[in-house]
């Protein structure tokens, strides 16, 4: 298994220009972002501030997410509300283009809340476009289930929901969050055996607390060792909120190894 490390939920004691350095320090040769700017357009040189962080600190950024909102005010994603929907847009040139740039293979693309203003043939819509723009770069676009404890106008709770976005929109795949779909009550022996073959992505962390592997109720050297097995053979992203310092979190990963 290959494991990178989401920086926008680890190493959050540093400032996020430090963290793939400190993600490098810690034995990562890749990360993960959500969105690290304030709004869809940043300037050319806070991409190439990043970019050159990355760069200098010798990590690969293998997963990024389209911009989605005020996630830390309940946002999660911009493509499926006509009234945020010309901010998804305007932030997909630049995702690409900075994907292009670093060699990210993998953008997320949050639902978004259910609101007023849903309309989900302009969510297909707008995955469409973003799943084009990214082949381009050679990237995939993944669309995620979340869970409906922290996410309750989250429309996408499910599997079964996220794939049938994905069966909609060619190009795209399932990101699938193990502890979102463990929350929700998935078997995720049976979601690995079943439709492995069609993950764009995995991410983990430990329920009900989202802390690291060994905190909470998921069996996770069964869970991994069956994920090893399968036919997935993309990354496997730590998106945990670690109990204790960051870099002191990592224990479980040299168990399993």
């Amino acid at each position: 298994m290959r494991y990178d490390v989401n920086l926008s939920i680890l190493f959050t004691e540093l400032p996020m220009l430090d963290r793939p350095a400190a993600a490098r320090a810690a034995g990562f040769d890749a990360v993960e972002l959500w969105w690290p700017f304030d709004g869809p357009t940043p300037a050319e040189r806070e991409l190439d501030t990043l970019a050159g962080a990355l760069d200098d600190a010798g990590v690969r950024l293998v997963g990024l997410n389209f911009d989605a909102g005020d996630m830390a005010g309940g946002e999660r994603g911009l493509l499926s509300s006509r009234s945020t929907s010309n901010r998804f847009r305007e932030n997909v040139d630049v995702t690409v283009g900075f994907a292009g740039r670093v060699g990210c293979p993998v953008l997320n693309a949050l639902y978004g809340n259910t609101s007023d203003d849903t309309d989900h043939d302009l969510a297909l819509e707008n995955l469409s476009l973003a799943a084009g723009a990214a082949q381009r770069v050679g990237a995939t676009v993944v669309v995620e289930a979340l869970n409906s404890y922290e996410s309750p106008r989250y429309p996408i709770t499910s599997s079964k929901a996220a794939l049938d976005v994905v069966d909609q929109v060619p190009g795209t795949a399932f990101l699938a969050d193990f502890y979102h779909l463990h929350r929700m009550g998935e078997d995720l022996g049976a979601l690995i055996a079943n439709s492995a073959d069609r993950f764009g992505h995995v991410q983990i962390a430990d329920a009900p607390g989202r802390g690291q592997p060994g905190t909470g109720e998921i069996d996770y050297p069964t869970v991994l060792a069956r994920l090893a097995a399968s036919p997935y053979d993309g990354r496997v992203g730590c998106e945990y909120k670690p109990v204790g310092r960051s870099a002191d979190s990592f224990g479980w990963l040299e168990e399993m190894r």
